[in-house]
């Protein structure tokens, strides 16, 4: 199937007015794959048919499937593991400074391997502490939420859990992945994620602030800069003053209006005092 410039531009300003999706030049074969499966699933003989459903979806419904379509979700575990490092000494600090309560976001879950990541380096690090801790965990992509809320993982894909880890908060399900074992996290860490629909090009964000740190990773590379510069102050905004900013190694904050201060490669600090921009 191939994508006439009209429906291509048509596509891309759905994206980019739904989700801030940026979908650069030469994207065309990667968008007419993407919904290629859609159009299967609805019935529809070709993109026009497809871009008039999407025109006249006064749910939402299948522009959220669109969306879930042309998303990319693909993460791991302990990916950019430096980052978990830098975590877990920031929460050791807080430990020491007499913190009793810690609250994270990952703004973009995709699948859940980051958020349990996180969830796997706070519980190290509070288990044993009365420290109440929790993560709240989003993302745009519905299909990525219902897999990372399951919570099931191959062998191969915990492969970088730490054993001591691994036998303490997975246990075997009787479910397999493509032949493979499969895991699932323990109920007793599911109890500190929360995972919910957010759209981070809106906003700003029905959260309460105060929070000790948030992983934004390879996500803002998908956004141009009017939309990374609303994403970053968003989040500087709820973060509390000393709180860690996360971005991917692919991304940068240069350009963009903040506060924040580079503290490790792609790991930046909010001041204790505010300071002019």
């Amino acid at each position: 199937m191939t994508l006439t410039p009209a429906q291509f531009n048509a596509f891309r300003d759905l994206a980019y007015r739904e989700a801030g999706i940026s979908l650069r030049d030469g994207k065309e074969e990667l968008v007419a794959t993407r919904i290629a499966r859609r159009m299967r699933i609805l019935g529809l003989a070709s993109s026009a048919e497809y871009l008039d459903v999407l025109v006249k979806d006064e749910s939402g419904a299948e522009v959220v499937q669109f969306i879930d379509a042309i998303s990319t979700n693909f993460t791991s575990f302990y990916r950019e593991p430096e980052h978990f490092a830098v975590l877990t000494q920031h929460l050791r600090a807080m430990v020491a400074s007499g913190s009793r309560r810690a609250r994270l976001w990952c703004a973009a879950a995709a699948t859940g391997e980051e958020p349990w990541t996180l969830a796997l380096t706070m519980a190290s690090v509070f288990e044993g502490t009365t420290v109440d801790w929790k993560i709240l965990a989003t993302d745009i992509s519905t299909r990525a939420l219902a897999a990372a809320t399951a919570a099931r993982y191959t062998a191969r894909q915990i492969a970088q859990v730490p054993p001591g880890l691994k036998s303490r908060w997975f246990s075997p399900s009787e479910e397999k992945g493509d032949g493979e074992p499969m895991f699932a996290v323990n109920d007793a860490l599911k109890s500190y994620v929360l995972f919910r629909r957010l759209n981070l090009a809106r906003p700003p964000f029905p959260l309460n602030g105060g929070l000790d740190a948030v992983f934004c990773r390879n996500v803002m590379i998908y956004f141009d800069q009017p939309v990374r510069e609303a994403l970053v102050q968003e989040v500087e905004r709820q973060l509390r003053p000393g709180g860690l900013f996360v971005i991917g190694h692919s991304e940068t904050l240069n350009g963009v209006r903040s506060g924040f201060t580079m503290i490790a490669p792609a790991v930046y600090r909010k001041p204790e005092r505010p300071c002019a921009r």
